[in-house]
């Protein structure tokens, strides 16, 4: 550090620690905490440094004037960054209630930094549990309805890592998100980290009775689901598929239908081949419990992923779906065979190189 870093770090603490709050002492904290959010934007160092400046910037974010509130905060994003111990410190020095009476405050740039906030904060696992217990919940869900594009992003990033305690996921199905989650899915690109997302913290909630009938009574609910399947990343898809198959093992006769009707059998046969090895798994097993039965034939009749398949096309309505469901399970066959070919070209040069070799 060099001496010049060393006066400006003393000189901004002294600003930012000042007791009095006239207002030239006021204006002159503003401008502290302008400098600390321009010097700890990008350097871990500096976060450090002013890690002390913590529990005046919490105190600032009381303070009646707007611009001491909103230029605290944005000190305070830019120290939680990358930075477990300033993420504690933060929550330990009583940020939180401020943080959520910024929802009330009607302005959307503010709003947006709170959601920032809290989706920074919530990347500390050991503070989950504290941060779901502020009451921001309710209006994180509300943000994904009506808040910016970018409020929005935040908002999925914070209820995805709070909904990782299962207290906060009983909170989050509280604000009945699921209508709002769907609405991301089909106005965002299916590849997506928001997306991504999204589609995980629906996974989570359609472990509960109350998720699972909140995705099917949405309109095209189920049907964004089995887009992300079909079109996501590798993540993504197994996530989708993960939501179908605890719908279906959790109910199969109540929610086989909705999931056949939107046209997932191409997209499952697809990952059966190319999918995560815990997608494959999870594909193979829903399509089992999507046939008319869920139990294996008899041994003349063995229960291959072909007949499991042709059962299933053979009860499909829509011609569209069966001839695309036939297409895909030709093409499934078919790059199963290069595959197996592949694998035996690949030990017969093994072979090969074994026997030149003694």
């Amino acid at each position: 550090m060099t001496g010049g870093d060393h006066n400006t770090i003393t000189y901004t603490l002294a600003l930012i620690q000042d007791d009095n709050n006239n207002n030239l002492d006021i204006l002159n904290k503003i401008q502290a905490a302008k400098e600390i959010r321009k010097l700890t934007k990008t350097c871990q160092k500096f976060r450090r440094q002013f890690s002390e400046a913590i529990p005046s910037l919490v105190s600032m974010l009381k303070l009646p004037s707007f611009d001491a509130k909103e230029a605290a905060l944005l000190a305070l994003l830019n120290l939680a960054v990358q930075d477990e111990t300033n993420k504690i410190s933060i929550v330990d020095a009583g940020a939180l209630e401020p943080i959520v009476t910024f929802y009330n405050l009607g302005d959307l740039k503010m709003q947006e930094h709170a959601t920032a906030s809290l989706a920074t904060l919530s990347a500390s696992t050991v503070k989950r549990s504290t941060i779901g217990a502020s009451g921001c919940i309710p209006f994180l869900v509300e943000v994904l309805d009506q808040g910016t594009p970018q409020a929005k992003v935040d908002a999925v990033m914070a209820l995805s890592n709070l909904s990782s305690v299962k207290d906060n996921l009983t909170l989050v199905l509280k604000s009945q998100p699921i209508p709002y989650l769907v609405n991301i899915l089909n106005s965002s690109k299916k590849s997506s980290k928001i997306s991504e997302r999204c589609s995980a913290l629906i996974e989570s909630l359609v472990s509960f009775e109350e998720g699972r009938v909140s995705l099917t009574s949405e309109d095209g609910g189920v049907l964004a689901v089995v887009e992300v399947l079909e079109r996501g990343s590798p993540q993504n898809r197994e996530h989708a598929v993960g939501t179908l198959l605890t719908m279906c093992q959790s109910d199969r006769c109540r929610y086989r239908e909705p999931i056949l009707k939107e046209g997932v059998i191409p997209g499952l046969l697809e990952l059966t081949v190319q999918g995560t090895p815990n997608s494959q798994t999870k594909a193979h097993t829903l399509l089992r419990l999507l046939r008319e039965s869920p139990y294996p034939r008899s041994e003349l009749e063995p229960d291959t992923l072909e007949n499991i398949v042709c059962d299933i096309i053979s009860q499909i309505e829509s011609e569209e779906q069966s001839g695309n469901a036939k297409q895909m399970l030709a093409d499934m066959v078919q790059v199963s065979m290069e595959q197996s070919l592949r694998h035996l070209q690949q030990r017969a040069l093994v072979c090969t190189s074994e026997v030149s070799l003694k």
